[in-house]
């Protein structure tokens, strides 16, 4: 039977991203320090044709955009990186964000929250609201913005729409979350299940950052900690894209089913044989698939787009 070059290169990508994943982390598993551990991550995903930054600050908190070819500053993705809290920034996902430009039409704006476990929960989601407010105070319409978060970032994106609803203040249009960290317990039975089959993450890992994040007394259930304890009734049009070996993919099943429960609409999709946010490796012609997803659903709920 003749072999579908096709169908090879993409098991070669998948092979030489995951080797690349392998190698870094086993630098991690060597006493690195926080400050190494940051820098490794930021290598492993970031790519010599980068795009290029157009940078600003908001009050506290940098930030920066990338122009889609058809926002014209009338609307708006407002990107929340993962990491696990303690690490990730604006130049680790500058090619996601690109990618997230160039699927959406839209401009997105990055921002580097405060990290753990310098500045401990609930700066990143002070943060995050933070910057969704001023984009509101520049004159955008709630309804042309939306929110977009990998990991740990999709937990303050999620938060953002908790906040404001809580707040009072209008609602984006619509959110994204991409391998949603939103249980900070870690209690899903993927964590377990998942654990031997998810190359990026690890359990062991995510309870140190979260223990990192919320510090010696902080509560794992605090509904904007672990956004899946909030009420989630009132929310914007929610996607979900998750991988099938992501230890975090309960998170997504749970998030799902409590918020449909509560009136939210929310769409779920598994991605086969993927790990934990492998939307961040262009490589992967699964990433590509789901950012042209995730394109199209903020194209649908974007006014004016």
């Amino acid at each position: 039977m003749a072999q579908d070059p096709i169908e090879n290169a993409a098991s070669a990508a998948r092979d030489t991203v995951k080797e690349r994943i392998i190698v870094t982390k086993g630098t991690w598993a060597k006493g690195a320090s926080l400050a190494d551990i940051r820098a490794g991550f930021e290598a492993l995903l970031t790519y010599a044709d980068g795009p290029v930054l157009e940078h600003a600050a908001i009050g506290h908190v940098p930030a920066a955009w990338i122009r889609g070819p058809s926002g014209r500053g009338k609307t708006a993705l407002l990107f929340c990186h993962g990491g696990g809290f303690q690490i990730g920034s604006i130049r680790s996902h500058r090619d996601l964000m690109a990618r997230l430009a160039a699927s959406t039409g839209t401009d997105v704006l990055g921002f580097d929250y405060r990290l753990a476990p310098e500045h401990r929960f609930p700066a990143a989601v002070h943060d995050a609201f933070f910057v969704y407010r001023w984009l509101l105070d520049q004159g955008l319409a709630s309804d042309c913005i939306a929110v977009v978060g990998d990991s740990a970032g999709a937990a303050l994106a999620l938060g953002v729409a908790l906040q404001a609803r809580d707040n009072g203040i209008a609602l984006p249009a619509c959110l994204a979350l991409i391998s949603p960290w939103l249980d900070l317990t870690t209690r899903g039975d993927s964590y377990a299940n998942r654990a031997a089959l998810d190359v990026f993450s690890k359990p062991q890992q995510l309870r140190a950052m979260a223990k990192a994040y919320l510090g010696r007394n902080g509560d794992p259930l605090d509904p904007l900690a672990s956004p899946v304890e909030a009420d989630l009734a009132g929310l914007p049009p929610v996607l979900i894209h998750a991988g099938d070996f992501d230890i975090t993919l309960d998170d997504s099943f749970l998030l799902a089913s409590r918020a449909k429960a509560r009136g939210t609409t929310v769409d779920l999709k598994v991605w086969a044989s993927m790990y934990h946010h492998f939307q961040v490796f262009r490589e992967l012609p699964e990433a590509a698939h789901s950012l042209d997803e995730i394109g199209h659903f903020v194209q649908r709920h974007l006014h004016g787009k």
